[in-house]
């Protein structure tokens, strides 16, 4: 079963689909041991992990898509990627979402910011018109090669524009095609209600640490109408933080001894990665086994 198929499979379950954000390998891996159903690739965690930068349109098209398939093809569960702007206007849209569904993943997402874009919590954004990013949903939709592919519809007019635009934005990307709608940066759970009381179609919500949004459940959300909730930067803030105080600590102390129950073994971590399948197939497929 194709990715894009196994998405749409979960959205119709009667539960929200909780998909948190790995922004690497290894974060991947670890959602899925732990049995959630699908993953947000997050740019803004792509952008920090790879590129030690904020979250401010500095991804290239090739460097996302190469990271996206790193995430998919590490794990059996669905991709959700982040698509920024697709990359350009909407003939650029068209080839990222080529280079996105060859990359694996189950869904791009594409926003109406204009270029360079910003993380949707950061001040500053500024969008494209409606028709520009409807322009864009129509060709996104027509360059996918599967119809299973989903394309996901954000709009980032509420911090600055207010909730009517947004509203007005949603039920315009809908009736563009879009698979799935996600207005940005909502301030509160009746902004919530009324984007989910606007069309038919499932909705994502966006849980952003200390971000714009309040912070609900999962349950609260699925209340409110929501199909998907994501948690774009929950591991790339964690990592960051563990990091800084392991390193602090060893330049303190010149040892991480005092942080050795904070970490995996090395063992553990090696299994986690698949070490013990290498070592099958070395031993079935090369001839040798490890000693």
């Amino acid at each position: 079963m194709n990715a894009g198929k196994k998405l749409r499979d979960l959205l119709k379950r009667d539960e929200i689909l909780v998909a948190p954000g790995a922004h690497d390998g290894i974060s991947a891996k670890i959602i899925e041991k732990l049995g959630f159903n699908a993953i947000y690739g997050t740019g803004y965690g792509a952008s920090a992990s790879r590129l030690g930068k904020p979250d401010a349109g500095l991804m290239t098209l090739t460097e996302m898509t190469t990271h996206m398939h790193s995430l998919a093809c590490n794990v059996n569960i669905p991709v959700i990627a982040d698509g920024d702007t697709g990359f350009g206007n909407a003939v650029n849209a068209m080839r990222a979402v080529q280079e996105y569904e060859a990359a694996g993943v189950a869904a791009i997402q594409l926003e109406d910011q204009v270029l360079p874009k910003k993380c949707g919590h950061m001040l500053g954004r500024e969008i494209v018109s409606t028709e520009e990013m409807v322009g864009k949903i129509r060709a996104a939709k027509s360059a996918r090669n599967n119809p299973d592919f989903c394309i996901i519809a954000r709009t980032d007019a509420r911090t600055k524009y207010g909730i009517d635009e947004t509203l007005r934005r949603i039920e315009a990307f809908a009736n563009a095609g879009a698979d799935i709608i996600f207005a940005e940066s909502l301030e509160s759970e009746e902004e919530m209600r009324r984007v989910n009381e606007l069309t038919n179609l499932p909705s994502l919500a966006n849980m952003v640490e200390k971000g714009r949004t309040p912070i609900l459940s999962s349950k609260e959300l699925y209340d409110l109408g929501y199909k998907i909730v994501i948690w774009p930067v929950t591991s790339v803030l964690i990592e960051a933080k563990a990091l800084f105080k392991a390193f602090e600590m060893l330049k303190a102390d010149g040892t991480t001894k005092n942080f050795f129950q904070d970490m995996y073994g090395f063992e553990e971590f090696n299994n986690l990665l698949g070490l013990e399948d290498i070592r099958r197939y070395e031993q079935e497929f090369a001839g040798r086994a490890a000693e």
